[in-house]
């Protein structure tokens, strides 16, 4: 997979097509349309029975408006495909021997859903990973240690293969052992770290702890993803800190890798346009919304070919700016990057709530570690109708924190969200912590 002879475009962009002007893309991108929707018509037994029940052929597309006549591809639908045509589901577009990779989802809330690669999907994958990295600052020669977990995890592979890429040494250390991880950091010199926000809080933490001044180590990169946290002021400026380096957010999942990755300019993660057609919808009406509104994500791969999707309802709420940005990159960005998931939000005395806004207060406030967890119990539900009246916070103090940072902290919640909140400060070290995706939610 390593790409030795590739030649960046320039010192700051990988890719020439990250500079196409909006009308290229958009044209590239029809015609991209055009040629995905005719094979997945023609290939997947899923989409084939939708296209008919929609009356669709592919050569009906005339504009991106007419891919409004198809219905979204929700999660679902893919559990539903898989119990038709198990093990791989009706969605597959590839035949027994053409795919060379299945990923796995997490399995943490059903049975881990498969999801399959050809070789040039993962082709085209390393080598946009690698335009992120990239674009975040990564060069030939940088020690890139990563920190995703390898075991099912879609995204330690991803990151292994990108870094080869560009040409940087890779140090393959998965999630856990934390120590080691440490002193691979100073021993070797990492440049690059990736892994979950979470596990890079909890490396910090650990580091303290040890005495290791992680600022003081060759990292000038720390990437994360798998869960939110890299576009969180809160949690972006409590982690810089921490490690004295830039953090990047990196966006994808497994269904779609990657989707939109930060770059050294950090003004939201930039869409990969030359393989997702986006739509952003309002999650009721499900109607395009203008740029800078806030919507549901949905993506329709253009070139993917063992388990391509079309209309892929994300689920995520995000903003998109498709103004060209200073470095000269023109594809859309996510302003903010992932506001939160739509079926995340929470809903107390008629505020719209997500978990990630109470994320980026909780990580900015002084006196408290990293970790945190929202409990939704019957204490917080009114005992007629069974609504939200607030939310429990469980936060941890640091050693030296005043005796009412508890207080303190549900004023500034409620001065900033309009929602009360019953905070509960635990002693330092009583909430789990987390290798790889932390459970910020728990609904008791």
């Amino acid at each position: 997979m390593d790409q030795p002879g590739k030649q960046p475009y320039s010192d700051t962009i990988w890719d020439e097509v990250e500079t196409w002007s909006r009308d290229r893309i958009e044209a590239f991108q029809l015609q991209a349309l055009k040629r995905q929707l005719a094979r997945v018509g023609e290939r997947s037994n899923h989409y084939r029975r939708v296209f008919a029940e929609c009356g669709f052929r592919a050569g009906d597309l005339r504009s991106f408006a007419d891919l409004r006549r198809l219905p979204f591809t929700r999660k679902s639908d893919y559990v539903a495909g898989l119990e038709a045509e198990p093990p791989f589901g009706s969605l597959a577009a590839v035949k027994p021997g053409e795919a060379v990779r299945v990923h796995f989802s997490s399995g943490t809330t059903a049975r881990p859903a498969p999801v399959l690669w050809s070789g040039a999907d993962i082709e085209r994958w390393a080598d946009l990973y690698a335009r992120y990295l990239y674009a975040q600052g990564l060069r030939r020669g940088d020690v890139f240690q990563c920190m995703f977990n390898y075991a099912w995890f879609v995204g330690g592979l991803g990151a292994t293969l990108a870094a080869q890429h560009v040409g940087a040494l890779v140090i393959p250390a998965s999630s856990g052992d934390t120590e080691r991880q440490i002193d691979t950091i100073f021993q070797y010199g990492s440049q690059c770290v990736i892994g979950t926000p979470s596990f890079m809080a909890h490396v910090a933490e650990a580091a303290a702890k040890l005495g290791r001044d992680l600022t003081k180590s060759k990292v000038k990169m720390v990437c994360v993803g798998g869960e939110p946290g890299g576009s969180i002021p809160g949690t972006r400026e409590r982690l810089e800190a921490q490690w004295g380096a830039p953090m990047f957010d990196c966006y994808g999942a497994l269904e779609c890798q990657p989707i939109a990755w930060d770059t050294a300019a950090k003004i939201g993660p930039t869409l990969a346009e030359d393989f997702i057609y986006v739509e952003v919808v309002h999650p009721e009406t499900h109607e395009p919304v203008a740029d800078g509104e806030r919507g549901v994500l949905v993506i329709t791969h253009l070139d993917k070919e063992a388990c391509p999707l079309v209309r892929w309802w994300t689920g995520d709420v995000v903003v998109r700016d498709t103004r060209p940005a200073a470095d000269g990159r023109t594809h859309a960005r996510l302003a903010g990057g992932v506001l939160g998931r739509a079926d995340d939000m929470l809903i107390i005395k008629g505020v719209n709530l997500f978990p990630t806004a109470v994320e980026d207060i909780v990580r900015a406030f002084p006196g408290l570690t990293n970790e945190y967890v929202l409990v939704i119990d019957d204490s917080v539900k009114d005992p007629k109708t069974n609504f939200l009246t607030g939310v429990k916070l469980r936060v941890e103090r640091e050693s030296g924190a005043p005796a009412d940072v508890g207080e303190r902290l549900a004023q500034r919640l409620r001065e900033k969200l309009q929602v009360r909140f019953h905070v509960e400060v635990l002693e330092p070290g009583t909430l789990p912590r987390t290798v790889h995706k932390a459970k910020r939610v728990l609904h008791a």
